[in-house]
């Protein structure tokens, strides 16, 4: 495998979890799933943050924050608070509390959208690729992985 087929690699996994994400209920957004996950991985890991700074670590445009920030606090997954240093800016951090949205998404699996993407219904096979994504994810990114639940 070369550095071209990893980085494909990784968007096909980010589509077919982008799949896996229930959508039912929550209505047309503006804002991707794809950029909210990245704006809500941020906060995780940048506490008392601001839209700009997320904007800038991430690459994303800072309208593109606002808006995936506007939803996060809708569902409850971001809080905000002033800025003890300068009341004009806004600081955004995790939830506390786990909110239905989160929980739900959560706990949705993969099994259906990996099935589409893998172009069959064999549970054994799901399965087995499951195991092998789930290894994969302990030994790249333990840390990611707790941030979420």
């Amino acid at each position: 495998m070369n550095g071209v087929e990893l980085f494909l690699l990784g968007r096909t996994l980010m589509k077919i979890g982008e799949e896996a994400i229930p959508t039912e209920g929550i209505g047309r957004q503006s804002t991707s799933t794809r950029s909210m996950l990245i704006a809500l991985l941020d906060v995780y890991a940048h506490p008392d943050t601001t839209v700009g700074e997320i904007a800038a670590r991430t690459g994303l445009p800072q309208s593109a924050v606002s808006g995936c920030v506007a939803r996060l606090k809708e569902v409850g997954s971001v809080v905000t608070a002033p800025d003890p240093a300068d009341r004009r800016r806004t600081l955004l951090r995790r939830s506390p509390e786990v909110s239905g949205r989160r929980a739900e998404v959560a706990a949705t699996p993969v099994d259906s959208a990996l099935a589409a993407a893998l172009g069959t219904d064999d549970p054994d096979r799901i399965a087995g690729t499951i195991t092998l994504l789930e290894q994969l994810a302990e030994r790249l990114s333990p840390d990611v992985l707790g941030r979420l639940r």
